[in-house]
């Protein structure tokens, strides 16, 4: 007899996916890989080139999966019908896709380990911001829940997955902390992960291009004082203007700026955004055999330390901080994505010049975090995994919207 599919540990993840199918007069059984397990649904597509399929439950919601989770009668049944395509949704004329960027599934398949095409500029994703962007989740604590509720980290043999199409490189302080492709087992380079994962696997999901994403941050700064942007002017802490003298191209602060000059509003944007620019001028050395790249956007999650900045003009510097960005890197139809500290309801003073700000620009969206977050921002949400994947995947989600809209 075979045992129900949610109660099968071993196969958690898959459960995941497919959750027990009510049967209808369209739907199929399916069988799981290894014959342990049944399943209902309704074909709904099916691509034979990627082994991606589709299938619609019971509740109308649809599920998008690889065929590798099925046996062998039901992948040869999938390819003696060959192609699929999805039905038009009733009533909308909404496309599947958006300039190249794929909807997204209610539960994300497993990466298909193959590589991007790299015929295809590199889309890069700059990620600033302090300590939470840093990242402080616990990758030892994301191991034990990561079937169960994030099921595309983990293969079939409960490993970590691997994307070969999207890179992972993180500086701090100017110095290069990771230089890999993106996996949750190490997330920053020091056994912990920050919102990079999440963001990562939604982003090289949806687009069909290489993904390079680009984390450049250090802990304990505020906007309106270390990180102020070049054309703030007197929105910093104590009606302070941005202070540095870097060329632009070439932000590394140097030991004898900061000598003459001490720590002056703006030194921190300037090494953040130094380091990631001298990155992309060295592109190969990031993104194995790429030549070419454009910035797509940016992640920011800051605000704990915003105390010694200014909170009355973090909408102000927030526009700053756009505007600049698109001119440091030459990015003018870059897309921003931030997220609000998790203990902040929508009400707070910090979340409301957050939302302020994304309402005046259409090109700006900020997530939300306090429902899907535990703890403090400060506490760095005592390492919690579920709050980092969570914020993760709504700030990837998030900018995979405001990229379909081009």
């Amino acid at each position: 007899m075979k045992t129900p599919f949610h109660h099968l540990p071993a196969l958690a993840r898959i459960g995941a996916l497919f959750v027990l199918l009510a049967s209808s007069l369209a739907a199929r059984t399916w069988t799981s890989a290894d014959g342990s397990a049944t399943f209902e649904g309704e074909l709904k597509a099916y691509n034979p080139d990627t082994g991606a399929l589709t299938v619609t439950r019971a509740d109308g919601r649809d599920l998008t999966f690889n065929q590798d989770k099925l046996s062998a009668d039901d992948i040869a049944f999938l390819k003696e019908n060959g192609a699929v395509a999805p039905p038009a949704a009733a009533g909308s004329s909404r496309p599947s896709s958006s300039g190249g960027v794929k909807e997204l599934p209610d539960v994300l398949p497993d990466p298909d380990g193959e590589e991007a095409d790299m015929s295809k500029p590199v889309q890069v994703f700059i990620l600033m911001g302090q300590s939470n962007m840093l990242g402080f989740g616990k990758t030892a604590n994301l191991e034990g829940i990561a079937a169960d509720k994030y099921p595309y980290l983990l293969d079939d043999g409960l490993n970590w997955t691997v994307r070969k199409d999207v890179r992972n490189v993180f500086f701090c302080m100017g110095g290069l902390r990771h230089n890999d492709w993106l996996t949750a087992e190490n997330g920053n380079g020091s056994g912990k992960f920050g919102p990079e994962i999440g963001i990562g696997n939604y982003l090289g999901y949806a687009i069909d291009a290489p993904v390079l994403i680009l984390k450049s941050c250090v802990g304990n700064r505020a906007l309106g004082w270390d990180l102020l942007p070049p054309s703030a002017d007197g929105t910093g802490a104590k009606g302070q203007s941005y202070q540095g003298d870097s060329e632009y191209g070439n932000r590394q602060v140097s030991e004898e700026v900061k000598a003459a000059n001490g720590w002056y509003a703006g030194l921190q944007y300037d090494q953040d955004v130094g380091a990631a620019q001298k990155a992309l001028k060295d592109l190969s050395t990031y993104y194995p055999d790429a030549t070419d790249y454009e910035v797509a956007g940016f992640f920011w999650w800051q605000g704990c330390s915003e105390g010694k900045g200014s909170v009355e003009n973090y909408d102000k510097n927030l526009a700053y901080l756009f505007s600049d960005l698109k001119k440091d890197f030459n990015a003018p139809n870059a897309k921003f994505v931030c997220a609000t500290l998790g203990e902040h309801d929508k009400d707070a003073t910090l979340s409301k010049k957050m939302f302020s700000f994304a309402d005046a620009d259409k090109d700006a969206e900020v997530f939300f975090s306090k429902p899907v977050s535990k703890g403090g921002s400060c506490g760095h949400y005592g390492g919690d995994p579920e709050t980092y994947m969570n914020v993760g995947e709504g700030m990837g989600r998030l900018m995979v919207e405001l990229l379909q809209k081009n």
